[in-house]
């Protein structure tokens, strides 16, 4: 199966909202902003896919937030899992790589907005770091 066929699914903690993604992820983009540290309890592990790729195929829970002018956030309102980050302006959407099903052979490709990182943890790796978005330096960041 080459990977613009395979299929990889995921959902929520309680299991009320389920979806599959046809096709390729892109690898984790870790965000350390303040709305991810709020959401996640620490940073934001996100991968990414086109959202015509992206399928719901149980929604008993899912809710939508606008969190900006520029996106909103899927979760579920039963059990309060993060699921998405959807910017309204791009084709596609972040996938809380931690809500996938299984080992995905994903590998994290950096860091960003570490400059509203928390101080209670530091950044351990090698991998890159950007102040706030990587302004293209890392591909789909945003």
């Amino acid at each position: 199966m080459t990977d613009d066929n395979k299929i990889t699914t995921g959902g929520c903690l309680c299991g009320a909202v389920r979806y599959q993604v046809k096709g390729p992820l892109r690898d984790v983009v870790n965000c350390h902003c303040s709305m991810c540290q709020r959401l996640h309890g620490g940073f934001g592990p996100h991968s990414k896919a086109r959202k015509v790729n992206i399928t719901i195929t149980k929604d008993d829970g899912l809710a939508w937030y606008q969190t900006s002018d520029i996106a909103r956030r899927g979760f579920c309102r039963q059990c309060g899992s993060g699921l998405f980050w959807e910017p309204f302006d791009l084709d596609a959407t972040g996938i809380i790589a931690s809500t996938l099903d299984a080992a995905t052979g994903l590998k994290t490709m950096g860091h960003i907005f570490v400059g509203e990182k928390q101080g209670f943890y530091e950044i351990t790796d090698d991998l890159p770091q950007y102040q706030e978005f990587s302004n293209g330096e890392m591909v789909n960041d945003y």
